[in-house]
């Protein structure tokens, strides 16, 4: 087992009383699984991802990543386990503006103390995958939203995470880019890689094995797919 949420709740705090954002969310994730996460706006996705991801704390419920439970991890020990297991690709981006391309995707390879000459090396191989070798020494603001999407999905793939969690991967690609990026997503999954994506696109989430809806933070019941609707 990956993951397992007990009872994970997030609220805010007001003159009202409390507004929820997730309720009593239980939810188990395999090694191996590729999980759809679906809802309207609103509805706790992005919220229940950043939980996932670690980069959220203020959280009531228990979560269990890998054997570790993250409910009574401080923040730097959470932080060590999202580095070194964890790939992000947010919807947003993320990339760090005063960073090159290139050191935008030499940076999380440092977090996992591999050494210079491979991390030259791997940064390569991502550059010429996804066809950015000529951004290299560019940085974020001077590229389309189109090619950050392409860089922050480079970042996240190429420390070979345990678990890629993705917040509308294809969200700024044109339907080209975005079919490439889920095939690689894909690729990934058949290989062992858990990957947990948030989207509104139906193309999407029929990638994975599994989709789960989120309403007014509740989860609603779960919708497993057949191997035939995997079989692209």
């Amino acid at each position: 087992m990956m993951i397992r949420l007990s009872n994970l709740e997030k609220f805010f705090e007001s003159g009202a009383g409390k507004t929820f954002v997730l309720r009593r969310v239980n939810l188990e994730v395999q090694e191996g699984d590729f999980l759809t996460i679906m809802g309207p706006s609103g509805s706790g996705k992005s919220t229940l991802l950043g939980i996932l991801g670690m980069l959220d704390s203020s959280w009531t419920g228990e979560y269990d990543f890998l054997g570790h439970k993250v409910h009574s991890l401080g923040r730097k020990d959470r932080a060590e386990l999202n580095k070194k297991n964890i790939g992000f690709v947010f919807q947003s981006y993320h990339l760090l503006d005063n960073l090159t391309v290139y050191e935008n995707l030499e940076l999380p390879l440092s977090y996992k103390n591999i050494k210079g000459s491979d991390r030259a090396s791997l940064v390569a191989e991502m550059l010429d995958r996804f066809g950015i070798v000529a951004k290299k020494d560019l940085y974020p603001s001077q590229l389309s939203g189109g090619q950050q999407q392409l860089i922050a999905v480079a970042r996240a793939v190429i420390i070979n995470p345990l678990l890629i969690l993705a917040d509308e991967p294809t969200g700024n690609l044109h339907s080209g880019q975005g079919k490439e990026i889920m095939e690689l997503f894909k690729k990934l999954n058949q290989k062992g890689t858990t990957i947990i994506q948030v989207t509104h696109s139906e193309v999407n989430a029929s990638y994975g094995n599994r989709t789960i809806q989120l309403l007014d933070g509740w989860i609603q019941p779960e919708q497993k797919h057949s191997v035939a609707a995997q079989e692209r």
